[in-house]
């Protein structure tokens, strides 16, 4: 599963994964916390993130939504995701 960006300890990947079924979602880990979030919203489907890391990944979301779905896109057909800018 690579790795489309990392910021302020939050590793943010996405699964290749042909004709996934589930919602546009990435994978979030932060210090032993892991959660699978909606790219639509940014709410946490599954797991748990610290509501302060929660909140700088929602931002990140915001500002690269259509690189999120971009990248949704590509795993779909099985192709390497791009990698996305941390927020900063």
């Amino acid at each position: 599963m690579p790795t489309i960006s990392m910021f302020f300890g939050l590793i943010i990947r996405m699964y290749y994964a042909p004709k996934e079924h589930n919602l546009p979602h990435i994978h979030v880990e932060y210090q032993g916390q892991e959660a699978l979030v909606d790219i639509s919203d940014g709410t946490v489907m599954e797991g748990y993130l610290s509501p302060r890391h929660l909140r700088f990944l929602q931002a990140w979301i915001e500002i690269h939504r259509e690189e999120l779905f971009a990248d949704w896109s590509l795993c779909r057909n099985g192709e390497e995701p791009f990698r996305i800018e941390p927020l900063r």
